[in-house]
């Protein structure tokens, strides 16, 4: 897709924008509510490569930070996209009407063991 969103392309900004909401994001943010556990170096590679495409878009110069980039498309971070998602499919647990789909919100009470994260470790965490 780089003839499409790459530097040259002759598509306006808010036609790659779209490309990229709309064909890209649905492929990285498939099973989003599971990255919350995963190890922070495996979102930081989707991090990356998001971050690589955002750049590629505008054609902006190497000193334009990608902070100052993702507020101007108007584009979250992995991390915060991740939070939000898990977010509203805890809310969406919780307000079911099945008790025991209701149930999977809650935390499991076992020990834990290597430190490891759970999903619902991820309402105590603000997102980035």
């Amino acid at each position: 897709m780089s003839w499409l969103l790459g530097r040259r392309s002759q598509l306006s900004l808010p036609n790659q924008l779209l490309l990229c909401k709309c064909i890209l994001k649905p492929v990285w943010t498939y099973g989003i509510q599971l990255w919350g556990c995963a190890n922070p170096s495996h979102t930081q590679i989707l991090q990356c490569l998001q971050s690589k495409i955002l750049r590629s878009l505008p054609n902006a110069p190497w000193y334009v930070s990608n902070l100052q980039l993702r507020t101007n498309l108007g584009i979250p971070f992995v991390s915060a996209e991740i939070y939000r998602s898990s977010l509203l499919y805890h809310n969406w647990l919780t307000g079911h009407r099945n008790t025991l789909v209701a149930t999977l919100s809650m935390p499991p009470n076992v020990a834990r063991w290597l430190k490891r994260r759970w999903p619902s470790d991820l309402h105590t965490v603000t997102g980035d």
